[in-house]
């Protein structure tokens, strides 16, 4: 069974990755790892012209020893990454699903 820890690990690599990624350089990538309160985050900020970027790519946050994705603006989806690295599905929430949509997922429905 995995623990907590290893799902930090797990958030903070992949975050780490997808940061990587960004292929403009006056777009930043900004990893936040809150591993007090279990929140992670990476956000994207900078200027493309004149107007202003910011966003947050992927939250994710670990309650109750599930990993609750709060928003994906991936391609691939990083519960697909999870699982890739033996998360198994029930410890995943896709918290920005719907609560009454959940349970026709895979994923935990919380």
């Amino acid at each position: 069974m995995a623990t907590v820890d290893e799902y930090r690990r797990h958030i903070q690599h992949l975050l780490t990755e997808q940061a990587k990624l960004v292929w403009d350089k006056r777009i930043q990538a900004e990893t936040i790892f809150d591993t007090e309160r279990d929140r992670y985050q990476l956000v994207y900020v900078g200027w493309r012209e004149s107007k202003r970027l910011y966003g947050t790519v992927l939250h994710l946050d670990i309650i109750d020893g599930k990993i609750w994705i709060q928003q994906d603006g991936t391609e691939v989806g990083i519960a697909n990454q999870l699982v890739e690295l033996d998360v198994p599905k029930q410890d995943i929430v896709l918290g920005f699903d719907p609560p009454k949509m959940r349970h026709y997922t895979e994923f935990a429905v919380g």
